[in-house]
């Protein structure tokens, strides 16, 4: 295996000044939220309740899970426009399979975990081996999975009613049995356990060495004697295991599969990725601060629709925030 090519001191220093810079932009992420939750606390009195609180935290679970998966994308340089319909066909196989096929709650659980990794798997495969661009390649699987999740749905919603057993665990709270002023749903946990978990895999393991290589010298990492087909394959395959996730979440949050739920959900997922620091250009991005954007769109959402906000204008404040971040973005890049 060749060895790696040394970076010139003049790619060094601009690496590090793309770290120093990365790390202002979540400070700056941070004092946004903080903002936030300040101005919607002095307009409503209402919004700083601890029943609200907890509905921003459950708001953030799906969305934030579904972001630490494209995180890892958007860091190679890719995208995924697949995962909120991936996520919609990991839910209705956990009801498949929790339901219809009468399978241990766990055994679904799991079922659903490994339709969304087959799904990134293959939008992996498609794009390292048969070249296809990663906006065509996911967007096809967008519509893939969206049409297979009616068809094992029959069109229809699939419920969970036999199996209460599975929506208790997530919706129950172990720190609430500790103390009543803890009710916090499980699922919340999840949501916080998957971020440490992958700030770890992308911080102290090869894929994320290979993760930040792939997205900040794609050629030279090939150069170098690296099998970049397989580490990208890998890459998505990860983003299809959060979007898995996602699904049995959001599953055992509504107590019910939706099979026609997605569509949109991925545009919220790339949106907390890039408002938190992570480049779209690629080579740069943290989990840290894909867990801050998602909790600045749902405590957006929250304060706005407790201010009685439009739902079209909403969208509007979430849309001028994401340029503003891709704007910033690109400033601190040519400043470094």
């Amino acid at each position: 295996m060749a060895e790696p090519l040394a970076p010139s001191p003049s790619r060094t220093y601009s690496l590090r000044s793309l770290v120093q810079l990365g790390a202002m932009q979540r400070l700056l992420a941070f004092g946004a939220l903080i903002l936030l939750l300040v101005v919607f606390s002095l307009a409503s009195p209402n919004f700083f309740q601890f029943d609200n609180l907890v509905g921003i935290l459950i708001a953030t679970t799906v969305n934030g899970v579904l972001a630490l998966g494209v995180t890892f994308v958007i860091i190679t340089g890719g995208i995924d426009l697949s995962i909120g319909t991936v996520m919609t066909l990991a839910a209705v196989m956990t009801g498949v399979f929790v339901t219809n096929w009468h399978l241990p709650v766990w055994l679904g659980v799991v079922g659903g975990l490994a339709t969304g990794t087959v799904a990134g798997l293959v939008n992996g495969t498609i794009i390292s081996k048969l070249k296809v661009p990663p906006f065509i390649a996911t967007l096809g699987i967008l519509n893939i999975a969206r049409g297979l999740a009616l068809v094992f749905s029959d069109k229809r919603p699939i419920y969970f009613s036999d199996t209460p057993v599975f929506t208790d665990v997530a919706m129950g709270s172990v720190l609430g049995r500790l103390s009543p002023y803890l009710e916090i749903p499980n699922l919340v946990l999840v949501l916080f356990g998957a971020a440490v978990i992958a700030s770890l895999v992308l911080s102290k393991t090869s894929l994320g060495r290979y993760t930040f290589a792939l997205g900040s010298n794609e050629e030279a990492t090939r150069l170098s004697g690296v099998d970049v087909d397989s580490w990208k394959m890998a890459v998505y395959s990860v983003g299809g295991l959060f979007a898995g996730l996602a699904g049995v979440l959001i599953a055992a949050r509504l107590n019910s599969a939706q099979p026609s739920l997605g569509l949109g959900y991925e545009l919220d997922a790339i949106s907390a990725a890039v408002i938190g620091g992570t480049s779209l250009s690629g080579g740069e991005g943290s989990i840290l601060g894909t867990v801050i954007g998602a909790f600045i769109i749902s405590t957006l959402t929250n304060g706005l629709r407790i201010l009685s906000v439009p739902q079209e204008w909403q969208t509007v404040m979430t849309g001028i925030i994401v340029i503003f971040a891709v704007y910033a973005d690109i400033l601190r890049r040519k400043r470094a």
